[in-house]
């Protein structure tokens, strides 16, 4: 099988450039090779919601990451810092306002009551179909050694004791540290 482009020769390269080129390449496959002894992926999730539905899929991805073997950290911010909270975990609420997902118009949505009912409905789903509480799905998230951190100025904003928190929460994380840990992650999710 023949081509109409030529193949370029070693000769046709600058000899300083190849070897700038082979030294860059020895760099990456280092490079690569280290993050592969390091022991795998991180990850980062940022939890802003604290609603019984979004409470969910922080906690349900950090510990299927660590199940295999990623590094996770979940920075709990602004109303996520409800499911850290041992109290307010064990309340948290589904909003039947503004859920595109709920069988019924938000006019219907916005009526007393319905915010309860529509929690109440969730709860016996969960129950029903024996998916973990938010409870057991924090406490897995902890006993495979993700990282589950309290916003400092969010416990300070909401004025929660951090005797409050589930034991083994990492509290007095700030901003600065919750980014660092992103830019060293693989993946970041913001939920």
């Amino acid at each position: 099988m023949s081509t109409d482009t030529p193949t370029a020769s070693s000769d046709e390269f600058d000899p300083a450039e190849l070897e700038a080129l082979r030294e860059r390449v020895a760099e990456l496959e280092e490079s690569v090779a280290e993050t592969a002894d390091d022991g795998g992926q991180k990850m980062t999730i940022v939890a802003t919601k604290g609603t019984l539905d979004m409470a969910y899929p922080p906690l349900i991805l950090a510990s299927t990451a660590a199940a295999f073997d990623w590094e996770v950290v979940v920075f709990h911010t602004f109303w996520g810092l409800d499911i850290l909270h041992e109290e307010h975990s064990k309340n948290l609420k589904l909003s039947a306002v503004g859920n595109p997902n709920m069988p019924m118009p938000n006019a219907v949505a916005a009526l007393p009551g319905m915010d309860a009912m529509a929690t109440k409905m969730m709860r016996k789903r969960i129950d029903d179909n024996d998916t973990a509480t938010i409870e057991e799905l924090v406490d897995l998230a902890l006993d495979q050694g993700v990282d589950l951190q309290a916003c400092q100025m969010t416990v300070e904003l909401m004025d929660y004791d951090e005797d409050d928190f589930y034991d083994e929460v990492t509290t007095g994380v700030g901003a600065a540290t919750a980014l660092q840990h992103m830019a060293e992650s693989d993946v970041q999710l913001l939920v």
